[in-house]
């Protein structure tokens, strides 16, 4: 019963982290989980443990805990290996994935549209992560699967490159373009769109976390 409290509190505050929700530097204790999630300190304790694990917190001496930050170089570094592994994603699904497979992708991101065109982040990203895991699951290679949606902290980047309403309309024209690609089973294309979607958001990424590391530091005394 234990085990599962702090695990559902770890998933939340994972989750509050990957939605810009918690921002590198913003305390995260015992003393807050208890009092968040009514909760003894036990279990409070269990989930800062995982999630330190998991590279989201860090415990600060004499300064407590707080939100892992990201330096630039880290967040370039970040789009460069997640650009890699969605690229060969795409790759693979453009040889490996049915013909109903495919249908359901083309399906999939015109459903999207509506989303676009009335500047429906929250709609758009459901979408967005249905589009991808459609993918995913067209490579037929679950090892990949599993290192792509396994790096947590790449799910910030995620949300901020869809952060913006003009970029929901980049998002969906590469969209169609890495569609148009595995429709034809043309692997290189699929490669290269892919590629160019990914990292597309990465310049915002860094841009943002630069930002938010030097609004840290400017805070700092």
């Amino acid at each position: 019963m234990r085990a599962r409290v702090s695990e559902d509190i770890r998933r939340q505050i994972e989750k509050d982290i990957a939605d810009g929700r918690l921002v590198p530097g913003d305390k995260v204790d015992e003393q807050y989980l208890s009092k968040r999630f009514s909760v003894s300190r036990t279990p409070a304790r269990e989930a800062l443990f995982a999630l330190a694990a998991d590279g989201l917190i860090v415990f600060r001496s004499r300064k407590g805990t707080e939100v892992s930050g990201v330096s630039p170089q880290e967040a370039i570094g970040m789009v460069e290996v997640l650009t890699a592994l969605e690229a060969e994603a795409a790759g693979l699904s453009s040889r490996r994935m049915t013909e109903s497979d495919r249908s359901s992708l083309r399906n999939l991101h015109l459903q999207a549209e509506t989303a676009v065109r009335s500047g429906d982040t929250a709609t758009y990203a459901k979408y967005n992560a249905d589009f991808h895991a459609a993918i995913y699951a067209g490579a037929r290679n679950e090892y990949l699967t599993r290192e792509i949606t396994g790096r947590l902290r790449t799910r910030v980047y995620r949300q901020i490159s869809l952060s913006r309403r003009a970029s929901l309309s980049a998002s969906w024209l590469e969209h169609a373009a890495i569609v148009e690609a595995i429709m034809i089973c043309d692997e290189a294309s699929a490669r290269q769109t892919m590629r160019t979607h990914i990292s597309a958001g990465g310049t915002l990424f860094a841009d943002m976390v630069s930002s938010i590391t030097s609004h840290h530091r400017a805070d700092r005394p």
